[in-house]
C-alpha cells in the first residue's frame, strides 16, 4: 500500500509539475498577449509606423533672387535653401530652375541639393521673364517659388541684334529682314530689339529719342549723318569710332568707320 500510494504521490507529483509548468507557460503567454500598454503599443505603432513611411512630408522651401530688375546682358543669381521641416536639416532631392515660355515651364538648369541645403544658380535672361525654383525629392510633396525678372533694354541689345545681320546685302527701300537700305537697317533693329518705332527715313529718324553730345554718344545710340541739317545716313554706334550700317549698293551690313563731324546722336534706350 506504502508502495502504491509512493507511485501515485510521484504521478500526481510529475503531473503537478508538467501542470505547474504548462501553467507558467500559459501564463507567460497570457501575460504577453493581454498586456493592455504592449496591445496599445503595437498597434498604433506598426500602423504610424507604415503611414509615415507613405506619408509625403512638404519641405521649406526659401527662394531669393540678387535683383528682380536687370539690364540686357547681365546676369543674375537665384538662391534656393530646401529643409525638411521635421529634423531643420537639408532635404535630399532635386532643384530646378524654370522659365515660364510658350505656356509652360521650362528647364533652364537643375542642381542636386547639399547637405547645407542651399542651391545657387546663376541667369541671365534676355527678356523679361518670370523664374521659378522647383524642388522634388523622395518622400517629399513637390514645392516651388515664383519671380518675375525684368531686363531693361540697353545700347549693349540694340548692338547684338545689329551684329546679328553682319551680311545682309543693301537694298534700295528694303527694310529686312533680309535685305536692308540704311534707313530700313535702324528701323528694323531698333523695333526687333526695344520696340522703338522709327520712320523709314534717316532725316526723320533724327527727331526721336533723346539728343546726345558726340562726345558722350554710347554703344547702341542712333547716328545720323547729315547734309547740312538733312539727315542722308543712319547706322548705330558700336564705340571706338565704329559703327554697324548699310551703306550703299553693292556693300553689306557690317562694323564700318564712321566718316564726317557733321552728324547727330540719338539715344533710344537707356
Amino acid at each position: 500500500m506504502h508502495e502504491h500510494s509512493s507511485s501515485r504521490g510521484r504521478r500526481i507529483s510529475g503531473a503537478g509539475t508538467a501542470a505547474l509548468s504548462l501553467g507558467l507557460c500559459l501564463c507567460a503567454g497570457q501575460l504577453v498577449a493581454a498586456s493592455p500598454a504592449s496591445a496599445a503599443a503595437a498597434t498604433p505603432v506598426t500602423a504610424a509606423t507604415a503611414k509615415a513611411a507613405t506619408a509625403a512630408v512638404k519641405p521649406k522651401l526659401t527662394s531669393k533672387v540678387s535683383s528682380h530688375s536687370l539690364a540686357w546682358g547681365n546676369s543674375i543669381k537665384v538662391t534656393s535653401k530646401v529643409l525638411d521641416p521635421r529634423t531643420g536639416k537639408a532635404a535630399k532631392g532635386t532643384v530646378r530652375l524654370q522659365i515660364y515660355k510658350n505656356g509652360k515651364w521650362v528647364l533652364w538648369a537643375k542642381k542636386a541639393v547639399p547637405s547645407s541645403g542651399t542651391v545657387t544658380f546663376t541667369a541671365a535672361p534676355k527678356a523679361t521673364v518670370w523664374l521659378r525654383t522647383l524642388f522634388t525629392g523622395p518622400g517629399y510633396v513637390q514645392a516651388s517659388s515664383s519671380m518675375k525678372i525684368t531686363v531693361r533694354v540697353n545700347g549693349a541689345k540694340i548692338l547684338a541684334e545689329a551684329r546679328s545681320h553682319t551680311g545682309a546685302l543693301y537694298k534700295f527701300a528694303a527694310a529686312g529682314p533680309k535685305r536692308f537700305d540704311c534707313s530700313g537697317f535702324t528701323q528694323y533693329v531698333y523695333k526687333a530689339a526695344a520696340g522703338k518705332k522709327l520712320p523709314h527715313k534717316a532725316d526723320g529718324q533724327q527727331h526721336y529719342g533723346k539728343a546726345v553730345s558726340k562726345s558722350g554718344k554710347r554703344v547702341g545710340d542712333l547716328i545720323i549723318f547729315r547734309s547740312g541739317s538733312y539727315g542722308y545716313h543712319a547706322g548705330i554706334y558700336a564705340g571706338g569710332g565704329y559703327m554697324y550700317d548699310s551703306p550703299h549698293t553693292g556693300a553689306r551690313v557690317g562694323k564700318h568707320k564712321m566718316y564726317g563731324s557733321n552728324y547727330v546722336v540719338r539715344r533710344l534706350v537707356a
